[in-house]
């Protein structure tokens, strides 16, 4: 699969499916129709967790210890206070109070400077553990070949690598650390409540059925909930994607209410699901503060008995209190923050199910292959003349966006070693399925495509990426100078082979016009080229990264007037010696071209060169005559 213009890593290669020359999606894709990305099970999440923090054991088992001591040295504090009661109801001298007194600042100064490190551990254990996981996940993605993200629809993968790693990073740098805290706290009170009598034990365990049952009930409904939420709002943002990103065309087709609408009702959707996570939390909320009064209410009774009693002293009876409501905070954090656990462990379970995909070595797994197998290169005639490769075989190839709707039918094609064919049809033919299917982009439903007799799907996704290349319309400009954004693609290029593209290409001109020449930085934060110029330097990548076969998708569609000439120009030049699939939205093209193939819903309607099909008097003929009409 190969839709980038170089041969460069095979991050770069994938991160330019639709960033380096584009994807050249154009209208006959429907990724709303395709399935999404998938979401991993709970104990596939939960596995692949532990996998990814035991990269980082040592310092979670140091995490554990420096919590560990920090909640114990604050759960010290109310057993000192409870000393300091029975002294003073013992009528002790006012400096029996000074030990348990110097007590409480020490362990309150050791808590807070223990809780803090410990804080500051956990953060960087859980940071480096999401930064590892967003690693995989990118990794995981760019290796897809790009019809499984097409399928899925941009903003699905938009909303797991944006929203869904931003929900779990909110969890890391802000619940995660009061979370665990309030987890050890919540043990060790318990402990230290059970040693002063376990009758205080008992009486706060009155709190846990209406816990529990709160707890039981909000986990149950909202998982489904948040799900739902993230995907509807995975369903909004790639509306979004859709409306803004084909905003021209949208407005030229006067067709806004309707994009209006769509965007309105997966808003609308989205709302509706947040107001039922709402109404669970507001719920859960009402019931912890009752399981809470039921508790303290339970402790003071217990208490009140024992004081009366003599089984305790008041002093412990006042400490036991004390635990109970030093409960309050953590029962509350450890409650409440399950709200926003689940929606980071929906989150997170979405990231991870992008990692179910085929790994970066699995989807390069026949490169143990590529080794044994010889690099494809030229061989000569007895007159010395090259033979090129690059033949280029479609056999009965049919495919569909979404079941019951094929884009192509049953087309069969050869472009042999050097020859150029043409493309033409009315919008929605097919032609650019067609020419995803010819790159490798998309994998046909049924026939298949080859190159020098070797189906596509057997190919080293590497050597795939060096022999056939993809250029579309949609093209981008990366951050940087003009020649690195150039060498992504071909590492190996000089300074002076890049000049030589460049006035093969006639791209010279414009180039040494640049503030700073090939070293003008370019991209997002550089030097504005116009689109012409854009669709030019992905012409150039083209013609460094030198494949057998070279596809172009409306490669110079972006070109006014003024620069139409000039692409032109350049992509002939680029094309020259390699087979060439163009996909052309000028005749001119096709008139130029070895071979003209003219499709219609999906088929191929007519085949042969330029000459043949304007004397024949068929659609081609048709096409031909109303465009010189309007030169």
């Amino acid at each position: 699969m190969t839709t980038t213009t170089g041969t460069g890593t095979d991050a770069d290669a994938e991160a330019t499916v639709s960033a380096s020359t584009g994807t050249g999606t154009g209208t006959e894709s429907d990724p709303a129709s395709g399935a999404r990305l998938p979401t991993a099970a709970p104990r596939e999440t939960a596995r692949t967790t532990l996998r990814l923090l035991a990269r980082h054991r040592l310092r979670l088992a140091a995490t554990v210890l420096v919590l560990l001591a920090a909640t114990a040295s604050a759960l010290a504090v109310p057993a000192l206070l409870g000393t300091m009661v029975d002294a003073v109801a013992d009528g002790r001298p006012w400096s029996a109070l000074l030990a348990p007194a110097g007590g409480i600042v020490a362990a309150t100064a050791a808590g807070v400077g223990l809780g803090w490190w410990g804080q500051l551990l956990l953060a960087r254990t859980a940071q480096h553990t999401l930064a590892g996981l967003r690693e995989d996940v990118f990794a995981t993605a760019v290796a897809q070949p790009s019809a499984v993200l097409e399928r899925a629809g941009s903003g699905d993968l938009v909303s797991r690598v944006a929203g869904d790693a931003e929900a779990v990073n909110t969890v890391i740098g802000r619940v995660l650390p009061a979370f665990v805290g309030a987890l050890f706290t919540i043990a060790l009170t318990l402990v230290g409540i059970g040693m002063i009598d376990p009758r205080f034990a008992l009486a706060v365990l009155l709190a846990t059925p209406v816990q529990y049952l709160a707890l039981r009930r909000f986990l149950a409904r909202s998982g489904p909930v948040y799900r739902s939420v993230r995907e509807a709002e995975a369903a909004r943002g790639q509306q979004l994607i859709e409306t803004l990103t084909g905003a021209d065309t949208v407005t030229a087709l006067r067709d806004q209410p309707r994009h209006r609408a769509a965007v309105a009702a997966t808003s609308e959707r989205a709302i509706g699901h947040e107001l039922r996570a709402v109404r669970l939390r507001t719920t859960f909320y009402g019931l912890l503060n009752l399981a809470e009064f039921i508790g303290l209410a339970a402790v003071l009774a217990v208490g009140y008995h024992l004081v009366g009693a003599g089984a305790v002293t008041l002093g412990a009876a006042t400490a036991a209190a004390l635990y109970f409501h030093q409960l309050f905070g953590p029962i509350g954090v450890l409650l409440s923050n399950v709200d926003e656990l689940q929606n980071a462990g929906a989150g997170l379970a979405r990231l991870v199910g992008v990692l179910t995909l085929p790994a970066p070595a699995q989807a390069q797994a026949p490169e143990a292959e590529a080794e044994t197998r010889p690099e494809p290169r030229s061989t000569s005639t007895p007159a010395g003349q090259p033979t090129l490769t690059g033949r280029l075989t479609l056999e009965n190839v049919s495919y569909g966006y979404a079941p019951g709707r094929r884009t192509l039918h049953g087309v069969t094609l050869t472009v042999e070693p050097g020859e150029t064919v043409a493309v033409v049809g009315a919008s929605g033919a097919g032609k650019t399925t067609l020419a995803k299917i010819a790159a490798g982009v998309l994998a046909p439903d049924t026939g298949r495509v080859l190159l020098d007799g070797t189906p596509l799907d057997r190919l080293p996704t590497a050597e795939l990426r060096r022999r056939a290349v993809l250029v579309s319309q949609e093209v981008h400009v990366f951050d940087g100078t003009v020649a690195e954004d150039l060498r992504l693609f071909a590492p190996e290029a000089t300074d002076a082979g890049i000049r030589a593209a460049a006035d093969r290409l006639g791209a010279t001109a414009w180039l040494d016009a640049l503030p700073h020449g090939l070293d003008t930085r370019v991209g997002a934060a550089g030097e504005p080229l116009t689109a012409a110029r854009a669709q030019h330097l992905a012409l150039l990548r083209l013609a460094l990264a030198a494949p057998a076969v070279a596809l172009l998708d409306e490669a110079t569609a972006e070109a006014g007037t003024a620069d139409a000439d000039l692409l032109e120009h350049a992509a002939t030049a680029a094309l020259t010696g390699r087979t060439g699939l163009v996909i052309a939205h000028r005749l001119g093209q096709a008139a130029r071209a070895d071979r003209v193939v003219v499709m219609d819903a999906g088929r191929i309607v007519e085949l042969g060169t330029h000459a043949e099909l304007a004397a024949a008097g068929g659609p081609y003929a048709r096409l031909w005559a109303s465009w010189t009409r309007e030169r």
